[in-house]
C-alpha cells in the first residue's frame, strides 16, 4: 500500500524539499529485501546521523535549562530523554507507526519490538530533517516534540537508576535479587538493539529494549517496577 507522506508532513508540522528522503527515514532494511526496485534505500544511515543530532540538541537544552545541575544529573536526564522508550512514545504520538515501511515479518512485531522500530525511525526522521533543511530545523522539531518530555521525566523521577530501585524493592518485599537476561539481539554492529528480560527467581516479570544491554536493563527494570506497582 502506498504511503501518503504529505499527510504525515502536515500532521507532524514538517515540510521536506526531498520527499524521497522522508520516505527513506521510514524504510526498514527488511522492506527492501521484498521490494528490490526501491531506490531510496533504508534508514540506518539516517538513524546514525539523527542519533548524533538528537544528542547534541538535548545536551544543549539540558545544559541551558538546568544551570545549577551537575554533569552526572544532566547525563541521567539525557539518558531518560533520548532513550528508545521516550523516542518510541514521541513517534507514536506523531502517528509514525502508520507510515513505517517494513517486511511482512517485521510488520507483525508488536509491543517492545515495534517500539524499537519506531524509535529508530524517529531518529532517522531527525537525520532526514537535518540533511534536508539543516540544524536549526532539526533542533526546532526536537524542541517541539521531544524536549517537553523532560518535565514528566523529572516529575516521575524516570531519570533515576531503575535497576537499583527494583533491587531495593524486590529484596524488601520478597527477599529476591532481580536477574537479567538478553532475550533478543538484532541489528548491525554499529546499531545493535537489545531486548532484555528481568526475572524474580525464575519468573519473567517484564521486558525492556535499548541500544545497549545497560539501557535495555534499565528499561526492563522500569517496566518491572510498573508491573509490580512499586
Amino acid at each position: 500500500m502506498q504511503k501518503d507522506f504529505k499527510t504525515f508532513e502536515e500532521a507532524a508540522g514538517v515540510s521536506f524539499n526531498d520527499l524521497e528522503l522522508l520516505r527513506q527515514a521510514f524504510t526498514h532494511r527488511s522492506y527492501l529485501n521484498e521490494h528490490r526496485g526501491e531506490s531510496s534505500g533504508h534508514n540506518e544511515r539516517l538513524e546514525f546521523l539523527g542519533d548524533a543530532v538528537l544528542e547534541l540538541v538535548s545536551t544543549h537544552f539540558l545544559y541551558t535549562k538546568f544551570p545549577q545541575h551537575a554533569e552526572g544529573e544532566l547525563t541521567a536526564y539525557r539518558a531518560a530523554l533520548v532513550n528508545a522508550t521516550t523516542c518510541a512514545e514521541v513517534a507514536t504520538e506523531l502517528g509514525m507507526n502508520d507510515y513505517l515501511l517494513l517486511s511482512r515479518g517485521e510488520a507483525k512485531d508488536t509491543g517492545r519490538a515495534r517500539g524499537v522500530l519506531l524509535a529508530n525511525a524517529f531518529e532517522a526522521l531527525i537525520g532526514a530533517i537535518y540533511i534536508d533543511q539543516g540544524y536549526d530545523a532539526a533542533r526546532d522539531f526536537i524542541g517541539a516534540h521531544l524536549l517537553p518530555k523532560i518535565d514528566e521525566i523529572i516529575k516521575k523521577r524516570l531519570w533515576q537508576d531503575a535497576k537499583s530501585t527494583l533491587q531495593e524493592k524486590s529484596q524488601e518485599s520478597q527477599g529476591i535479587t532481580p536477574s537479567y537476561a538478553v532475550l533478543e539481539e538484532t541489528g548491525p554492529d554499529h546499531d545493535k538493539q537489545f531486548i532484555v528480560g528481568v526475572y524474580l527467581s525464575d519468573k519473567l516479570i517484564a521486558k525492556g529494549s535499548g541500544k545497549s544491554k545497560q539501557e535495555a536493563e534499565q528499561s526492563a527494570a522500569r517496566a518491572a517496577i510498573e508491573e509490580k506497582g512499586w
